[in-house]
């Protein structure tokens, strides 16, 4: 480690330093990971009873019905696993037109927002259970654990949680049972309330007991697809009994000597690489490290990253351009010529052809890390909720698009996703995982503060703390109102449209890292946890 430890930035954390280490946005979720390593279980272990319980903690974030991504180093090498959902049999452009004739659903060219024709099967469950059947070391079951608790017992609602709970309510609670689970007093708990999800606990059971096959043709299947049918939605047993995760082989690009990992599409990664692989053109750390030419820089790099993401990147099958075309060193060189440093552009996409989400993180001494994440998409994902196990259905078929192109809806096709785990590496060897969940400010969120450890030596802490931009569209971003004044003053002079927002849950995404400090058995690692959540990064 070549940081600086002395922390510029406001902050209610320091750094965490331990052999073994959980990181996540609840302390309970933290806990738990922690309690399986106690018990003799690994990283791998550690990730999936954190990221069981952070389903009932942080259920604006996530559910039993999320999706989920994770990078995975063995101790060896890195692994890639895309446990997000695929449509059902029944969705096509047409049934939605049929269905939803004039607005589409939602105003445009999409699926709707909320409801059940917003449901994908859920892959985070199924990703667990991979995850667990290849890497783990304890009992499925035994994961399940600390989750079937909390969710039985009740937990204290934190204040971040609740604010998010509590501004969605007025959306969400006509939704098929949402309000049953989600508001036990005819409204969203208080900071501080038990709250109590019995109907999850029963789910986890059942998953627990068949290493969760039950949502995946068993009874929490037949249960979510009766759920459906009564509610409007199209789902049939099939659909849940034919899913499989996907292990993938991670993407890559060097940077400051150091290789940044990405799972492949369908999900958005990519734009985080194809921004550094942008950035690698420049000499970052000669610029001030919160002054208006490194945003600056940073912003168009991100900008130019969006427009090739946006344009190129959906389920492989269907996409038209390979990544490797995307990230081809020759041609994010063109790519970089077209900043201005002295003005804000609106770029339009390339040509590469030649001819509310959880982030969790965990390490052990024996060297085996995880990058892990999960999300119902929005807030609490459609609003749906089966009531007899509890499982808060997310809504990533609002991705899809109705129009013909590479993310058009069709059966069993997977959409757009936005959820991404990092990872970073060294001549082979592992260095961090790392994540900053948050829609659209996950690649951002990667590249910001993967800049400030490289490029200007900032502690993985400080690096978390900082304050951030977000790059909306066309000129438009929004920063955070503890960013430097004058760098903002200097931004608008380049012609940056912005908005100053005191809401960083979403807007500017929340991280956990986990940097190898050496030898795991001897000096271990480094953990932070972002202050935009509840979260705690713990150890031992």
């Amino acid at each position: 480690m070549n940081f600086n430890f002395n922390n510029p930035y406001t902050t209610t954390r320091i750094p965490v330093f331990a052999r073994n280490v959980v990181s996540t946005s609840h302390p309970l979720a933290s806990t738990a990971g922690l309690r399986m390593r106690i018990l003799g279980g690994n990283a791998v272990d550690a990730a999936i009873a954190a990221a069981a319980v952070m389903t009932i903690v942080e259920p604006v974030s996530n559910g039993l019905g999320s999706d989920a991504f994770a990078l995975i180093w063995d101790g060896k090498e890195l692994h890639g696993l895309n446990a997000s959902g695929r449509a059902p049999q029944a969705w096509t452009p047409e049934y939605f037109r049929l269905k939803y004739p004039g607005s589409n659903g939602s105003g445009g060219n999409t699926p709707p927002k909320r409801g059940m024709d917003t449901v994908t099967v859920p892959g985070a469950v199924a990703g667990w259970a991979a995850m667990s059947e290849r890497f783990g070391k304890l009992p499925f079951a035994e994961l399940m654990q600390p989750a079937i608790e909390i969710a039985e017992r009740g937990y204290l609602l934190t204040p971040v949680v609740q604010q998010k709970w509590e501004a969605a309510t007025p959306e969400l609670q006509g939704l098929p049972g949402f309000a049953n689970a989600f508001l036990p007093w005819g409204r969203a708990p208080n900071v501080g309330d038990l709250f109590q999800f019995k109907a999850a606990a029963k789910g986890l059971r059942a998953l627990a007991a068949t290493k969760g096959r039950a949502l995946y043709g068993g009874e929490i299947a037949e249960a979510i697809v009766k759920f459906s049918q009564a509610n409007g939605g199209s789902h049939v047993l099939k659909d849940f009994a034919d899913y499989k995760p996907e292990w993938v082989k991670p993407l890559s690009k060097n940077y400051r000597g150091h290789t940044l990992h990405e799972i492949p599409p369908n999900g958005q990664g990519i734009a985080a690489l194809i921004a550094v692989g942008i950035l690698d053109k420049f000499d970052v750390a000669s610029l001030a490290v919160d002054g208006v030419d490194s945003q600056h820089l940073q912003i168009e790099a991100m900008k130019l990253a969006f427009a090739d993401a946006y344009k190129y990147v959906a389920e492989p099958s269907a996409m038209a351009v390979t990544p490797e075309q995307m990230l081809d060193d020759a041609y994010l060189a063109s790519r970089a010529k077209l900043i201005d440093m002295k003005k804000a552009q609106d770029f339009g996409a390339g040509n590469p052809v030649k001819g509310g989400t959880i982030y969790l993180s965990t390490a052990d001494e024996d060297g085996m890390m995880v990058s892990f994440i999960q999300s119902n998409y929005m807030g609490f994902g459609s609003g749906c909720v089966e009531p007899e196990f509890g499982i808060s259905l997310q809504n990533r078929g609002h991705g899809f698009s109705l129009d013909e192109g590479i993310n058009q809806v069709a059966p069993g096709k997977r959409p757009f996703h936005t959820i991404i785990p990092a990872f970073l590496t060294k001549d082979g060897k592992p260095v961090m995982s790392y994540g900053v969940m948050g829609a659209n400010m996950q690649p951002q969120g990667h590249m910001q503060t993967l800049v400030r450890m490289l490029d200007y030596k900032q502690s993985p802490q400080a690096a978390c703390d900082a304050p951030r931009w977000r790059y909306n569209a066309g000129f438009e971003i929004n920063v955070e109102s503890a960013m430097n004044q004058n760098t903002v003053q200097g931004l608008a002079a380049r012609g940056h449209r912005m908005e100053v927002i005191n809401d960083s849950y979403q807007d500017f995404g929340a991280g956990q890292f986990i940097w190898l400090a050496g030898d795991p058995k001897g000096e271990g690692y480094v953990a932070a946890s972002d202050a935009r959540r509840d979260g705690q990064a713990v150890g031992f």
